[in-house]
């Protein structure tokens, strides 16, 4: 089994390339949840969906966000709604003291529908409301995940991290708010400070996730270290597990370059060297990195570079061979046999 970690767009991007030479029956793919919102009542879950609908074949790859095609005129007459009655598409918190009322899961990230921030599609929105529904009668976000890969005909294993509540709190000068406000609403512009994964001191992994990675290996795809493999790490159990897996992570900068998203922001406030070398800090469990083949730093384990631009599919299976044989460098330094070369390029 080849277990990959999912936040954001580049490791779904990355599964695409993977799908070529991997028996999808023997994929997991363990989606962040720190970035779940509940919009209007209505539990969202960005990174696990993308990795639904692209594995279905209905996401829309141009936004690399919800279904392709889709209409989106309950999202438009909401906000038609609120602009009638003086407010406008920005996100509105629910009170205090109803993030944690209710509903358990999706405390700490509520918002009202009410100039809902998100663009939310009609088939879009569906998948919401079954998934709450469900979660409403009692079943975990697991077993609901694992119902809805069922009806997207999903062959591969789709699991979040954990079945409980874990919010990514972007700090600021002006104070807390949600990823999803940080990153949607203000574009990532606002200053930060400090990154919380709000919950995840109570959080704990689940039992098939926990399977799989000591099953692995374990891939990490070109994505955000902090907000969308951070609140993974931030388990106990999860980050402890990878300590005992083989690991091979793909590196989202080159040198000191991101390809996209706020990924060097974030690292600076946390603390961590915007760039390779401070994703390799921030990643001490892996055994082996991609690289790109301008990316000249060096680092203290195993590395294969590789034009690691994914445009379309054919890229992403290019990346997806370099990974298969940083996968071979992992493996022989996770069992301390000797390695020749411990760089190498794949084209």
């Amino acid at each position: 089994m080849t277990v990959f970690l999912a936040g954001g767009t580049g490791t779904p991007k990355l599964l695409a390339g993977a799908r070529r030479s991997l028996d999808p029956t023997d994929v997991t793919v363990v989606g962040n949840t720190g970035d779940d919102v509940e919009l209007g009542g209505l539990l969202v879950c960005p990174d696990v969906d993308t990795v639904l609908f692209d594995a279905a074949g209905v996401l829309d790859r141009d936004t690399w966000w919800g279904i392709a095609d889709d209409t989106a005129e309950t999202h438009e007459e909401l906000q038609r709604l609120s602009e009638s009655i003086g407010i406008g598409a920005e996100p509105r918190y629910l009170p205090d003291d109803q993030q944690t009322a209710g509903r358990r899961i999706a405390r700490w990230r509520r918002f009202s529908a009410a100039g809902e921030f998100m663009h939310i599609g009609d088939r879009d929105r569906a998948v919401h409301l079954l998934r709450t529904s469900l979660l409403d009668e009692g079943h975990s976000i697991t077993e609901t995940t694992r119902r809805l890969a069922d009806a997207f005909d999903l062959d591969l294993d789709l699991l979040p991290m954990s079945d409980d509540p874990v919010a990514s709190i972007i700090h600021t000068p002006s104070g807390a708010m949600h990823f999803q406000e940080f990153w949607v609403a203000n574009r990532g512009e606002p200053v930060v400070e400090d990154v919380e994964f709000r919950g995840a001191a109570d959080a704990t992994t689940t039992e098939p996730v926990l399977d799989a990675i000591r099953e692995g290996p374990i891939v990490i795809g070109p994505s955000n270290p902090v907000t969308s493999i951070g609140p993974m790490l931030a388990l106990d159990d999860f980050r402890a597990a990878l300590d005992d897996a083989t690991v091979v992570a793909v590196s989202p900068f080159v040198e000191d370059e991101v390809f996209s998203g706020p990924a060097a922001k974030l690292m600076d406030a946390v603390g961590y060297e915007p760039s390779t070398r401070g994703v390799a800090d921030a990643y001490p469990f892996a055994d082996a990195f991609v690289l790109d083949v301008e990316d000249g730093m060096e680092l203290d384990r195993p590395v294969v570079r590789t034009d690691t631009k994914m445009d379309d599919d054919a890229d992403a299976a290019r990346v997806w061979r370099a990974c298969e044989h940083a996968l071979d460098l992992a493996a022989a330094a996770t069992a301390d046999e000797t390695i020749d070369d411990p760089s190498a390029e794949v084209s």
